[in-house]
């Protein structure tokens, strides 16, 4: 079985890259490689279904110039399939003087990034938007919107397949054996001949880097985001999107309040340290993952570094009224009797050996093997122009 390219990873990621390829290449021989039974399975049909206006990220860094050219690109993209989305914008708040300055710089880096009508809000002005939230200055993101990700991969893995290219699930890549020119992908059950490889693996990524080369100088570090909802006599306290101003140090938003495109309010997610790299459930526990990152020097010092932030954490995890005390500082009518439990997501955080969590996208090519190495938020929102740049590089390849 010969291919062109072989991209493992079903998420939107991997989808995205497969679809602007043959879009590129109409005639290429590509296969999709995934070890669920269904696309989407992970952090693509686990998140909130944001779509992200990049405001948050530093300027010409990955994430700014992908989540601008991709919120563009989903658009689009969305209009031309019939995929419903609802551009409702949000509001960023500061809840005291010292979150002023954060609050300050996030507006200046979606200036910066090229967004449009930003506004400062008053308190009063809030109110007009979200009544029933408690702040002392807010931004309105008008390019904020909601959508369904497992409905743009379900379509995207339609229109691959249209173009004559196959996916297999049940398919877990065990290793990746470049041989002379070209590399063959070995799956639990099979052998796959490829030129170019492309791993959108998630939270696998740091796994099947490890196959293409051996200094892979970062660790996927899990992290489960858990979710209440609001009760439906109670969704009125929530318009569309309300968000803090995120830690500046700490590469989470924070929890939030996100109206969904089905309907309903998510309110959510924390960032918990998590036991297993699909560690939906509190209890899921995998001896040898938490061993290799509980055994890794950049964890270690990550943990040293944000140990309150993460006992935080930790704590409102297992307190629900910790969590409505959290949700409370946005909107002070919550009580912990208008929350039930809602679902949970884990974020693929890549960790440098060096200690950091690394804040932008990785992208990393080993001779004729593409690895997508970080890719968490705002990647959804990303996905067709991360899609681009892996069709660049892989064409370069062929």
């Amino acid at each position: 079985m010969k291919y062109d390219v072989i991209v493992i990873g079903a998420g939107i990621v991997g989808l995205a890259s497969a679809y602007r390829l043959l879009e590129a290449k109409p005639d290429l021989k590509l296969l999709i490689l995934e070890k669920e039974n269904k696309e989407a399975r992970h952090q693509t049909g686990n998140n909130s279904g944001v779509i992200h206006s990049g405001i948050y990220y530093k300027p010409g860094s990955l994430k700014a110039t992908n989540c601008i050219n991709g919120y563009n690109q989903l658009l689009k993209f969305c209009d031309e399939n019939g995929i419903k989305y609802e551009l409702c914008g949000k509001v960023i708040v500061a809840l005291n003087e010292k979150e002023i300055p954060a609050l300050e710089n996030i507006y200046q880096r979606g200036n910066e990034n090229g967004l449009q009508n930003l506004k400062y809000l008053s308190p009063e002005q809030v109110k007009e938007i979200e009544p029933h939230v408690t702040c002392i200055k807010g931004i309105h993101v008008p390019q904020t919107g909601i959508i369904n990700y497992k409905e743009v991969s379900a379509k995207l893995l339609d229109l691959i397949k249209q173009k004559g290219a196959e996916a297999k699930f049940s398919q877990r890549v065990v290793k990746i054996e470049p041989r002379n020119d070209y590399n063959v992908v070995v799956t639990d059950s099979l052998e796959y001949e490829t030129e170019a490889v492309v791993c959108c693996g998630g939270l696998q990524s740091d796994e099947l880097a490890s196959f293409a080369t051996q200094n892979v100088n970062f660790k996927i570090i899990p992290f489960r985001g858990e979710y209440y909802k609001l009760k439906k006599e109670k969704e009125y306290l929530v318009k569309n999107l309300i968000y803090p101003v995120p830690d500046p140090a700490f590469p989470f938003l924070g929890v939030h309040f996100t109206r969904m495109i089905e309907g309903g309010v998510e309110a959510g997610p924390n960032a918990v340290f998590a036991f297993s790299k699909e560690g939906y459930k509190k209890s899921d526990i995998n001896a040898k993952e938490l061993f290799s990152s509980l055994t890794y020097p950049g964890f270690l010092k990550v943990a040293a570094k944000y140990w309150k932030t993460g006992l935080g954490e930790m704590y409102r995890s297992f307190s629900k009224s910790a969590f409505t005390s959290a949700l409370q500082k946005l909107v002070p009518e919550i009580q912990e009797s208008d929350l039930v439990e809602g679902g949970a997501g884990v974020r693929a955080q890549a960790c440098g050996s060096d200690g950091k969590l690394i804040d932008d996208f990785l992208i990393m090519q080993n001779g004729k093997i593409m690895n997508v190495c970080n890719a968490p938020s705002p990647a959804a929102t990303s996905s067709l122009s991360i899609g681009n740049y892996i069709k660049d590089k892989v064409l370069q390849i062929l």
